[in-house]
């Protein structure tokens, strides 16, 4: 068996070292007869080194992180666990009650980071002091939030504590590079790393046209890799995103960590530029 347990770490904007490749679990945990299989497979991703683990109890209405619970049990000192509060519950009526769901849920007493799955009715400021509460109480030990774009994050960041937030978790692949024109410099200009869901990009016709682009092929084979893992590297490329990808079987576990050797050369990069260019204006936040 292949391993890696040298996947390079990214530091959050509060110090802490986290693997810049994780595991994602949307839709992990909704079929009881994977169960066995998806639970090995997070196992072997701690093991391979992406001990980072994102869930939500938006996923599977709390399937995810009861299956999440079940997979770091014993190795919870070795997890980086990753959860999610909707916005209409991020408000200080909800938001103690949600995180205490998700603790339960996930069979742990606290929760490395909780973030706020995407921007609601609920004032900023009011999810801000809801989030300092929690860290307070010791059930959360920081926070951020998700699916905020650039002038979100501005607004948030001159709000009392809210330079506190230490990521924000969007959508970014190969094919989805918006966050680039403006967001993604700004975050790396607060010190502040973007966590990217769906760096492979969902599945469906965007997904296929990526893999089963000619660019993304020939360079995948020159590399010995798939295409997918190439679409991985590439979205870890500067050492400033942390992807969160899924993987259900511990085949595709193997093949995520593999992504992270692998090194791009200035030609791949400016091939896949041709192929799929950087943004050069303000496109609206890609959010699914």
């Amino acid at each position: 068996m292949t391993t890696n347990h040298n996947i390079a770490g990214i530091p959050l904007s509060d110090g802490a070292i986290v693997p810049r490749l994780g595991q994602g679990t949307w839709y992990m945990g909704d079929r009881p007869s994977h169960k066995s299989e998806e639970i090995r497979a997070l196992q072997l991703g701690v093991e391979l080194g992406m001990n980072l683990i994102d869930t939500a109890e938006m996923y599977g209405d709390g399937k995810s992180e009861l299956l999440v619970g079940e997979a770091i049990q014993g190795i919870r000192d070795r997890v980086f666990v990753v959860s999610k509060v909707y916005p209409h519950h991020a408000g200080l009526n909800h938001i103690v009650q949600s995180c205490d769901n998700s603790l339960r849920r996930l069979q742990t007493d606290r929760l490395d980071l909780y973030l706020l799955h995407w921007r609601g009715s609920v004032p900023l400021s009011e999810t801000i002091e809801g989030m300092e509460k929690l860290v307070e109480d010791g059930k959360i030990l920081r926070w951020g939030v998700s699916n905020l774009d650039t002038s979100d994050m501005k607004e948030l960041t001159r709000l009392s504590k809210g330079t506190h937030c230490v990521t924000n978790q969007v959508l970014y692949h190969l094919g989805s590079r918006g966050i680039e024109y403006d967001l993604l410099p700004w975050q790396q200009e607060h010190g502040m790393p973007v966590m990217a869901y769906c760096p492979l990009a969902q599945a469906g016709s965007l997904r296929k046209g990526l893999i089963g682009h000619p660019t993304v092929k020939e360079i995948a084979e020159r590399h010995q890799v798939n295409p997918f893992q190439l679409l991985l590297a590439w979205c870890i490329r500067s050492g400033q995103v942390i992807a969160i990808p899924k993987a259900s079987s511990e085949a595709h576990v193997i093949q995520n960590a593999e992504a992270a050797r692998i090194q791009l050369t200035e030609e791949d990069l400016s091939k896949l530029d041709a192929a799929y260019p950087k943004p050069t204006r303000k496109i609206p936040l890609d959010i699914v």
